[in-house]
């Protein structure tokens, strides 16, 4: 029986009502009391404990509790909603009261795209890691779409149009104009495409996977998006394996142009439909909400901000 609401359960000195919030929106993200007691440190009854404080405090049921699992009311789900921003602000304001005076420490863990990670990202990131010596750097490259916060990614780089997370902070690093391309040897045989829609007649090798939207978008002169239907032998989410599969005359590729920078230069690789250009992308880095203030993140940031050039 829940207590009467003119006399509300004060909350012991151990268990305050911050606490408890905690608490409860850790029960909910790990969806047990056993393995939020052992991501707090604390016994399942103590974790227990501080959810029904906060429960008898609201006057509200916030978890559904049965014997094989834990889940939100509707009153828990909308209380969870605003509990992660409350929290963020807190150690935000933590934070803040200490990140002048701090240096970068502890482990970073950063995940990227794999060439943009070999040619790029990895150089800065040991200039980046000799000026901050208590700093242990863990870099996880691949190409896979992955979610920073259930990975556990304290900064997650991507390309693209737009960073497409809204509940990530994103921080655009620079610019990456996009290219289509071909090998001599490929345009010899099967011509230059003069328009958007010749590339139906042409192979086009595809970033991604068969099953997702095997489309290209470009821009004319009167900047009207453009989206004409591709096909090819061969797609694949890594832009090295693109780029080979190019110089070996197996199709068109389009892709960022710091990757084939080198191979347009020498002549290997030549641009197709100047005229229409692929919408340009931008590299973001994005990190969770709970990581906005912290210091080893916007240092990286800052950081990436500053020496990251495609040019």
């Amino acid at each position: 029986m829940r207590p009467d609401s003119r006399f509300p359960t004060p909350y012991p000195p151990a268990m305050d009502k911050f606490e408890s919030i905690r608490a409860f929106t850790q029960v909910v993200e790990s969806g047990g009391f056993a393995a939020a007691a052992r991501k707090m440190g604390l016994s399942r009854s103590a974790v227990n404990k501080l959810v029904l404080n906060l429960e008898d405090d609201l006057q509200t049921q916030l978890l559904h509790r049965t014997t094989r699992r834990v889940s939100a009311t509707a009153a828990g789900r909308a209380f969870y909603e605003r509990s992660v921003n409350i929290l963020a602000d807190l150690e935000e304001a933590e934070l803040a009261l200490s990140r002048l005076q701090e240096e970068p420490r502890g482990s970073l863990r950063v995940n990227a795209p794999m060439t943009f990670g070999v040619l790029h990202l990895g150089p800065l990131l040991v200039d980046f890691m000799a000026q901050y010596p208590d700093l242990q750097v863990e870099l996880s490259l691949n190409d896979r779409f992955i979610d920073p916060i259930d990975e556990g990614f304290d900064v997650t780089v991507r390309i693209a149009p737009s960073p497409g997370a809204a509940s990530l902070i994103a921080h655009t690093l620079a610019p990456c104009p996009m290219v289509i391309c071909a090998a001599p040897s490929y345009l010899q045989r099967r011509g230059m495409p003069s328009q958007p829609s010749d590339l139906v007649h042409h192979a086009c090798l595809h970033y991604g996977h068969r099953s997702q939207d095997n489309t290209w978008t470009l821009m004319g002169a009167d900047q009207v998006p453009l989206t004409v239907s591709i096909d090819g032998p061969l797609c694949c989410n890594n832009g090295e394996v693109l780029k080979q599969a190019a110089l070996a005359g197996l199709g068109l590729v389009l892709m960022p142009r710091f990757i084939v920078e080198e191979s347009l230069q020498q002549g290997r690789l030549q641009p197709i439909l100047p005229d229409f250009c692929p919408p340009e992308s931008q590299i973001y880095a994005l990190y969770p909400v709970n990581r906005h203030l912290s210091v080893k993140v916007q240092r990286l940031i800052e950081f990436l901000q500053q020496r990251l050039t495609l040019g």
